[in-house]
Protein backbone atom coordinates (compact mmCIF):
# COMPACT_ATOMS: atom_id res chain seq x y z
CA UNK A 1 0.00 0.00 0.00
CA UNK A 2 1.12 3.59 -0.62
CA UNK A 3 2.99 5.27 2.26
CA UNK A 4 0.66 8.31 2.03
CA UNK A 5 -2.38 6.07 2.51
CA UNK A 6 -3.73 5.18 5.94
CA UNK A 7 -6.12 2.26 6.35
CA UNK A 8 -9.08 2.33 8.71
CA UNK A 9 -11.86 4.79 9.34
CA UNK A 10 -11.39 8.35 10.49
CA UNK A 11 -13.78 11.07 11.58
CA UNK A 12 -14.66 12.45 8.16
CA UNK A 13 -16.35 15.47 9.72
CA UNK A 14 -12.90 16.76 10.72
CA UNK A 15 -11.94 17.25 7.06
CA UNK A 16 -13.41 19.91 4.83
CA UNK A 17 -12.28 18.08 1.69
CA UNK A 18 -12.17 14.44 0.61
CA UNK A 19 -11.21 12.16 -2.28
CA UNK A 20 -14.05 10.44 -4.15
CA UNK A 21 -13.45 7.35 -6.30
CA UNK A 22 -16.50 6.80 -8.50
CA UNK A 23 -16.88 3.21 -9.69
CA UNK A 24 -19.24 1.31 -11.95
CA UNK A 25 -18.32 -2.33 -11.63
CA UNK A 26 -14.65 -2.62 -12.62
CA UNK A 27 -14.65 0.81 -14.29
CA UNK A 28 -13.39 4.00 -12.66
CA UNK A 29 -14.55 7.48 -13.60
CA UNK A 30 -11.33 9.45 -13.95
CA UNK A 31 -9.65 12.25 -15.86
CA UNK A 32 -8.70 11.44 -19.45
CA UNK A 33 -5.02 11.65 -18.53
CA UNK A 34 -5.73 9.21 -15.66
CA UNK A 35 -4.27 11.41 -12.98
CA UNK A 36 -5.36 11.06 -9.37
CA UNK A 37 -8.68 12.77 -8.61
CA UNK A 38 -8.46 16.14 -6.92
CA UNK A 39 -9.95 16.38 -3.42
CA UNK A 40 -13.17 18.37 -3.34
CA UNK A 41 -15.20 20.00 -0.58
CA UNK A 42 -17.45 17.47 1.11
CA UNK A 43 -20.34 19.94 1.23
CA UNK A 44 -19.98 20.59 -2.51
CA UNK A 45 -20.12 16.82 -3.09
CA UNK A 46 -23.22 16.40 -0.94
CA UNK A 47 -24.96 19.22 -2.80
CA UNK A 48 -24.14 17.75 -6.23
CA UNK A 49 -26.20 15.24 -8.21
CA UNK A 50 -23.67 12.55 -7.32
CA UNK A 51 -24.00 13.26 -3.61
CA UNK A 52 -27.01 10.95 -3.32
CA UNK A 53 -25.04 7.90 -4.50
CA UNK A 54 -23.88 5.28 -1.95
CA UNK A 55 -20.40 6.21 -0.67
CA UNK A 56 -18.17 4.29 1.74
CA UNK A 57 -15.10 5.55 3.59
CA UNK A 58 -12.11 3.24 3.00
CA UNK A 59 -9.20 5.13 4.56
CA UNK A 60 -7.33 8.38 4.09
CA UNK A 61 -4.79 9.63 1.55
CA UNK A 62 -2.46 12.51 2.37
CA UNK A 63 -4.53 13.20 5.49
CA UNK A 64 -7.89 13.42 3.70
CA UNK A 65 -10.67 10.81 3.81
CA UNK A 66 -11.27 8.61 0.77
CA UNK A 67 -14.71 7.45 -0.34
CA UNK A 68 -15.69 4.66 -2.72
CA UNK A 69 -18.81 5.70 -4.63
CA UNK A 70 -21.18 3.29 -6.36
CA UNK A 71 -22.35 4.88 -9.62
CA UNK A 72 -25.90 3.66 -10.23
CA UNK A 73 -27.25 6.53 -12.30
CA UNK A 74 -27.33 7.10 -16.04
CA UNK A 75 -26.25 10.69 -15.73
CA UNK A 76 -23.75 12.07 -18.28
CA UNK A 77 -20.15 12.37 -17.14
CA UNK A 78 -18.10 15.58 -17.43
CA UNK A 79 -16.41 16.12 -20.80
CA UNK A 80 -12.92 15.96 -19.31
CA UNK A 81 -13.59 12.57 -17.68
CA UNK A 82 -14.17 9.02 -18.91
CA UNK A 83 -14.81 5.49 -17.71
CA UNK A 84 -11.58 3.49 -17.53
CA UNK A 85 -11.25 -0.20 -16.72
CA UNK A 86 -9.08 -0.82 -13.66
CA UNK A 87 -6.95 -3.26 -15.65
CA UNK A 88 -5.99 -0.40 -17.98
CA UNK A 89 -4.32 1.31 -15.02
CA UNK A 90 -1.88 -1.58 -14.60
CA UNK A 91 1.09 0.40 -15.83
CA UNK A 92 3.80 2.04 -13.77
CA UNK A 93 2.75 5.65 -14.28
CA UNK A 94 -0.75 4.88 -12.96
CA UNK A 95 0.32 2.70 -10.01
CA UNK A 96 -1.02 5.08 -7.35
CA UNK A 97 -4.40 5.40 -9.04
CA UNK A 98 -4.68 1.62 -9.50
CA UNK A 99 -3.75 0.98 -5.85
CA UNK A 100 -6.28 3.44 -4.44
CA UNK A 101 -9.04 2.60 -6.91
CA UNK A 102 -8.42 -1.11 -6.36
CA UNK A 103 -8.93 -0.76 -2.62
CA UNK A 104 -12.02 1.37 -3.25
CA UNK A 105 -13.37 -1.34 -5.55
CA UNK A 106 -12.91 -4.05 -2.92
CA UNK A 107 -14.48 -2.05 -0.08
CA UNK A 108 -17.37 -1.05 -2.32
CA UNK A 109 -17.98 -4.65 -3.39
CA UNK A 110 -17.89 -5.78 0.25
CA UNK A 111 -20.49 -3.22 1.34
CA UNK A 112 -22.83 -3.90 -1.57
CA UNK A 113 -22.61 -7.69 -1.16
CA UNK A 114 -23.30 -7.58 2.58
CA UNK A 115 -26.30 -5.29 2.83
CA UNK A 116 -28.12 -8.16 4.55
CA UNK A 117 -26.90 -10.42 7.34
CA UNK A 118 -25.69 -13.84 6.26
CA UNK A 119 -27.01 -15.36 9.50
CA UNK A 120 -30.49 -13.92 9.99
CA UNK A 121 -31.17 -12.08 6.73
CA UNK A 122 -31.88 -8.69 8.29
CA UNK A 123 -30.48 -5.42 6.96
CA UNK A 124 -26.97 -4.39 8.03
CA UNK A 125 -25.40 -0.99 8.62
CA UNK A 126 -21.85 0.29 8.33
CA UNK A 127 -19.81 -0.26 11.50
CA UNK A 128 -18.99 2.95 13.38
CA UNK A 129 -15.32 2.13 14.12
CA UNK A 130 -14.21 -0.50 11.62
CA UNK A 131 -14.53 -1.18 7.92
CA UNK A 132 -17.25 -3.75 8.54
CA UNK A 133 -21.01 -4.34 8.41
CA UNK A 134 -23.09 -4.78 11.56
CA UNK A 135 -26.41 -6.56 11.87
CA UNK A 136 -28.59 -4.65 14.31
CA UNK A 137 -30.84 -7.67 14.74
CA UNK A 138 -28.47 -10.48 15.77
CA UNK A 139 -25.24 -8.51 16.32
CA UNK A 140 -23.26 -10.39 13.67
CA UNK A 141 -20.27 -8.40 12.36
CA UNK A 142 -18.98 -8.96 8.82
CA UNK A 143 -15.49 -7.93 7.70
CA UNK A 144 -14.05 -7.76 4.16
CA UNK A 145 -12.88 -11.19 3.02
CA UNK A 146 -9.70 -11.74 1.00
CA UNK A 147 -9.33 -14.75 -1.30
CA UNK A 148 -5.71 -16.03 -1.30
CA UNK A 149 -4.59 -17.15 -4.73
CA UNK A 150 -1.25 -18.75 -5.60
CA UNK A 151 0.53 -17.88 -8.83
CA UNK A 152 3.66 -19.76 -9.89
CA UNK A 153 6.27 -19.70 -12.65
CA UNK A 154 7.53 -23.23 -13.28
CA UNK A 155 10.96 -23.37 -14.93
CA UNK A 156 13.26 -25.99 -16.41
CA UNK A 157 16.72 -24.59 -17.00
CA UNK A 158 16.38 -21.99 -19.76
CA UNK A 159 12.71 -22.84 -20.33
CA UNK A 160 9.58 -21.35 -18.78
CA UNK A 161 6.25 -23.15 -18.55
CA UNK A 162 3.55 -20.80 -19.80
CA UNK A 163 -0.11 -21.55 -20.43
CA UNK A 164 -2.96 -19.98 -22.33
CA UNK A 165 -6.21 -19.76 -20.36
CA UNK A 166 -9.69 -20.03 -21.83
CA UNK A 167 -10.29 -16.56 -20.32
CA UNK A 168 -7.54 -14.79 -22.27
CA UNK A 169 -8.95 -12.59 -25.07
CA UNK A 170 -5.89 -12.91 -27.32
CA UNK A 171 -2.80 -15.04 -27.86
CA UNK A 172 -1.37 -14.23 -24.44
CA UNK A 173 0.40 -16.86 -22.35
CA UNK A 174 0.93 -16.57 -18.62
CA UNK A 175 1.93 -18.37 -15.44
CA UNK A 176 -0.28 -20.86 -13.59
CA UNK A 177 -2.62 -19.62 -10.86
CA UNK A 178 -5.37 -20.91 -8.62
CA UNK A 179 -7.24 -20.37 -5.36
CA UNK A 180 -6.19 -21.85 -2.04
CA UNK A 181 -8.73 -24.39 -0.78
CA UNK A 182 -9.99 -24.49 2.85
CA UNK A 183 -7.57 -26.39 5.09
CA UNK A 184 -4.74 -26.09 2.57
CA UNK A 185 -1.42 -24.28 2.90
CA UNK A 186 -0.30 -21.96 0.12
CA UNK A 187 2.57 -24.35 -0.73
CA UNK A 188 0.18 -27.29 -0.99
CA UNK A 189 -2.00 -25.23 -3.30
CA UNK A 190 0.97 -24.58 -5.60
CA UNK A 191 1.75 -28.30 -5.93
CA UNK A 192 -1.92 -29.21 -6.40
CA UNK A 193 -2.68 -26.58 -9.03
CA UNK A 194 0.41 -27.42 -11.10
CA UNK A 195 -0.50 -31.11 -11.03
CA UNK A 196 -4.17 -30.45 -11.84
CA UNK A 197 -3.64 -27.91 -14.62
CA UNK A 198 -0.63 -29.36 -16.45
CA UNK A 199 0.14 -32.74 -14.84
CA UNK A 200 3.67 -31.85 -13.69
CA UNK A 201 5.56 -32.31 -10.44
CA UNK A 202 7.71 -29.52 -9.00
CA UNK A 203 10.31 -28.93 -6.30
CA UNK A 204 9.51 -26.85 -3.23
CA UNK A 205 8.12 -23.47 -4.36
CA UNK A 206 10.16 -20.37 -3.50
CA UNK A 207 8.24 -17.28 -2.38
CA UNK A 208 8.62 -14.23 -4.64
CA UNK A 209 6.08 -11.59 -3.58
CA UNK A 210 2.40 -10.68 -3.38
CA UNK A 211 -0.03 -8.30 -5.04
CA UNK A 212 -3.52 -7.11 -4.22
CA UNK A 213 -5.82 -7.99 -7.12
CA UNK A 214 -9.25 -6.30 -6.88
CA UNK A 215 -11.17 -8.57 -9.29
CA UNK A 216 -12.96 -8.73 -6.97
CA UNK A 217 -10.86 -9.43 -3.84
CA UNK A 218 -7.86 -11.71 -4.46
CA UNK A 219 -4.42 -11.60 -2.89
CA UNK A 220 -1.99 -12.97 -5.48
CA UNK A 221 0.92 -14.79 -3.79
CA UNK A 222 3.76 -15.40 -6.24
CA UNK A 223 6.27 -18.26 -6.35
CA UNK A 224 9.08 -19.65 -8.47
CA UNK A 225 9.28 -23.45 -8.74
CA UNK A 226 11.59 -25.84 -10.57
CA UNK A 227 10.22 -28.69 -12.66
CA UNK A 228 11.09 -32.19 -11.42
CA UNK A 229 9.08 -34.71 -13.47
CA UNK A 230 6.08 -35.44 -15.68
CA UNK A 231 4.72 -34.69 -19.14
CA UNK A 232 2.35 -31.83 -19.90
CA UNK A 233 -1.31 -32.86 -19.81
CA UNK A 234 -3.60 -29.83 -19.74
CA UNK A 235 -6.88 -29.38 -17.93
CA UNK A 236 -9.20 -28.66 -20.86
CA UNK A 237 -11.71 -26.83 -18.64
CA UNK A 238 -9.29 -24.02 -17.80
CA UNK A 239 -6.36 -24.21 -20.23
CA UNK A 240 -6.29 -24.44 -24.02
CA UNK A 241 -2.51 -24.77 -24.36
CA UNK A 242 0.60 -25.10 -22.19
CA UNK A 243 4.19 -25.53 -23.33
CA UNK A 244 7.83 -24.85 -22.54
CA UNK A 245 9.21 -21.60 -23.93
CA UNK A 246 12.88 -20.64 -24.17
CA UNK A 247 13.54 -17.42 -22.28
CA UNK A 248 14.84 -15.77 -25.48
CA UNK A 249 11.73 -16.69 -27.48
CA UNK A 250 8.70 -15.91 -25.32
CA UNK A 251 5.13 -15.35 -26.56
CA UNK A 252 2.96 -12.37 -25.62
CA UNK A 253 2.92 -12.23 -21.80
CA UNK A 254 1.38 -9.92 -19.15
CA UNK A 255 3.11 -6.65 -18.33
CA UNK A 256 5.38 -6.35 -15.31
CA UNK A 257 2.59 -4.47 -13.51
CA UNK A 258 0.87 -7.82 -12.89
CA UNK A 259 2.34 -10.54 -10.65
CA UNK A 260 2.60 -12.97 -13.57
CA UNK A 261 4.66 -10.46 -15.55
CA UNK A 262 6.84 -9.74 -12.52
CA UNK A 263 7.64 -13.44 -12.13
CA UNK A 264 8.49 -13.88 -15.80
CA UNK A 265 10.70 -10.81 -16.02
CA UNK A 266 12.47 -11.61 -12.77
CA UNK A 267 13.43 -15.07 -14.00
CA UNK A 268 14.45 -13.88 -17.47
CA UNK A 269 16.63 -11.16 -15.97
CA UNK A 270 18.34 -13.56 -13.58
CA UNK A 271 18.99 -16.30 -16.14
CA UNK A 272 20.21 -13.75 -18.70
CA UNK A 273 22.74 -12.47 -16.18
CA UNK A 274 23.92 -16.00 -15.38
CA UNK A 275 24.46 -16.79 -19.06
Amino acid sequence: MLPEFQMGLRNTADSERAYYFILRGNDLLCARDRRLPEPIAQQKWRDSALGRLPAFNFGSYRGLPCFAVNFEAEEPVPEDMEWTGLRHLLVDEHEKLFTLAGRARQILEFNLANRHCGKCGQATVAHERDIARLCGSCGHVMYPQISPCMIVLVTRGEELLLARSTRFPNAMYSTLAGFVEPGETIEQAVHREVAEEVGLQIAAPVYFGSQSWPFPHQLMIGFHAEYTSGEIHIDDDEIVDARWWHYRDLPLTPTSAAMSGMLIRDYVQRISTER
